[in-house]
Formats: structure tokens, C-alpha cells, sequence
């Protein structure tokens, strides 16, 4: 059992910068591959990146946020993080985070993910 804290979101400008962290329970952290989320009003929820283990660690990310944001790990910290740069308002929504002991290639479905956070608010003005 993995519980998962989001924390950082916050109302922001369009063009500024924002970290969010997640925070997980347990001793098994670093075996879990993670993802971030996110979802709009009225929108389904979306992939936004991912950190995948069996992959040797390597980062994927939605197109729309590439180059602009990036998910890294503290497993001392039992800590995933979003680093968003160039904030648009079209990124705002609720960012979840997620743990996963799948395998395969499917890091950017929702069901690849075992234990979800609640989510943190994150509102980019323009």
C-alpha cells in the first residue's frame, strides 16, 4: 500500500515557474514507477509525464508539456517532482500524482497506475 500527498499548487502568471512535489508512504518507493496527471473542468483526466523504473529510469512526457516541464524522484526522500517552466493558462487543473509496480508500455494510461494522490490545484492567469 503506497499513500501519495501533492503539494505546490497554487495561482500563478502565465510565463512563470512552479514545483510540485508528491510526497509517498512506505518503504517501497523506489521500486514504483510514477506519473503525474492532470484534469481540466469539464475534461477527462490526462497523462502528463512519467518516470518509469523497468526502464532504467527514463522520463516520457505529453506532448504539450514537453520541453517546458520535468518529472524527477528523490527515492531518499520518497519524493516525486513536476518542475512546469513556461506555465500557460491551458495547464491549469488538478495535478495528480501516481505510483505503479506495472510493466509494459502503457505509463501514460490511468490504468497502469495502483495507487493515485487527491491532487493539487494549479491555476496559470494569463
Amino acid at each position: 500500500q503506497v499513500q501519495l500527498i501533492e503539494s505546490g499548487g497554487k495561482l500563478v502568471q502565465a510565463g512563470d515557474s512552479l514545483r510540485l512535489s508528491c510526497a509517498a508512504s512506505g518503504r517501497t518507493f523506489s521500486s514504483y514507477s510514477m506519473g503525474w496527471f492532470r484534469q481540466a473542468p469539464g475534461k477527462e483526466r490526462e497523462f502528463v509525464a512519467a518516470i518509469v523504473n523497468w526502464t532504467g529510469g527514463r522520463t516520457y512526457y505529453a506532448d504539450s508539456v514537453k520541453g517546458r516541464f520535468t518529472i524527477s524522484r528523490d527515492n531518499a526522500k520518497n519524493t516525486v517532482y513536476l518542475q512546469m517552466n513556461s506555465l500557460k493558462p491551458e495547464d491549469t487543473a488538478v495535478y495528480y500524482c501516481a505510483a505503479s509496480r506495472e510493466y509494459g508500455r502503457r505509463w501514460s494510461d490511468r490504468e497502469y497506475y495502483n495507487y493515485w494522490g487527491q491532487g493539487t490545484q494549479v491555476t496559470v492567469s494569463s
